[in-house]
């Protein structure tokens, strides 16, 4: 079974991101073996982006190969960021990873209030904090697959958890996660489990990024210093559940771009704070 849900802005009513716009589904049950017209076909004017790389020809599809999702958490206030924020790109420049950062806020009292940080990013934290880091949390702490962490500016450490989270992966099938543009949809692919493979149930979650930014920091422990931060994530929030059936999503392309995103990242992670199942980029709208 297919589920596919086609998110519509109403009149009267935003779209929905971040918690404060309203989301109206329309949910169509497609049979095994079925699709909805367009629904799971690269067609006209569709630009295609999978887990395994970036694609810019439309009705082209590209083998995926699962990436790893690294979560930088980072604040303009801590001195010890720096470094990691300059290190990103490395990553992110590498074609089997996905690399975004996230701005916390509980280091605002040491003088300066981070122009990106938001709650909810600090709160994720402490969620990864306790389920892989015995309740610790840091900066800057960078999330490898929502399963290990590490210092965000040692890169050595970092480059060892990714290589030990493709080992992981490594021969077991993986879900298929895609995303692509048609017209002014933004449509989110997510295949159905593999044969013989325990399902959990999983959310889906949109993240918005700005590509890069420069900060001059006028308080607190970086007072004097202009910085620039990379795959800025500007709004996080959940689009799905997934509970192993085939699952594709249709977004309006025009109210997410309205955000000021220059892209966006997609990810399916099992339960609260759980292991990256899947995840997928769009560099470029």
């Amino acid at each position: 079974m297919t589920i596919v849900r086609n998110y519509h802005k109403t009149r009267g009513s935003g779209y929905a991101l971040a918690g404060f716009l309203c989301l109206f589904a329309t949910i169509l049950l497609v049979p095994a073996g079925g699709m909805a017209a367009g629904a799971d076909r690269a067609g006209h004017g569709e630009k295609v982006q999978t887990a395994g790389r970036d694609a810019n020809a439309a009705s082209k599809r590209v083998a995926a190969e699962p990436r790893v999702l690294l979560e930088l958490f980072t604040s303009q206030g801590c001195s010890s960021c720096p470094k990691a924020d300059a290190l990103l790109p490395v990553f992110i420049a590498r074609k089997d990873v996905i690399a975004i950062s996230l701005a916390i806020k509980y280091w605002d009292y040491l003088g300066w209030a981070d122009t990106f940080g938001k709650e909810v990013f600090t709160a994720r934290q402490k969620s990864y904090g306790r389920k892989i880091g015995d309740g610790i949390i840091y900066t800057p702490q960078i999330i490898v697959d929502g399963i290990y962490h590490a210092n965000g500016a040692d890169e050595k450490a970092i480059r060892a958890l990714i290589d030990r989270r493709k080992k992981d992966r490594a021969g077991r099938p993986a879900v298929a996660l895609d995303i692509r543009t048609r017209d002014d949809m933004l449509l989110v692919s997510v295949g159905a489990a593999p044969d013989g493979q325990p399902v959990a149930k999983a959310t889906l979650w949109l993240a918005l990024f700005s590509r890069k930014k420069k900060v001059r920091v006028r308080r607190g422990e970086n007072r004097g210093r202009f910085l620039a931060y990379h795959n800025i994530v500007r709004e996080l929030t959940p689009i799905g559940r997934w509970t192993g059936e085939k699952l594709v999503l249709s977004l309006p392309r025009k109210q997410i771009m309205q955000r000021g995103a220059d892209g966006c990242v997609v990810f399916l992670q099992k339960g609260d704070g759980g292991p990256i199942i899947a995840a997928a980029q769009m560099s470029r709208w």
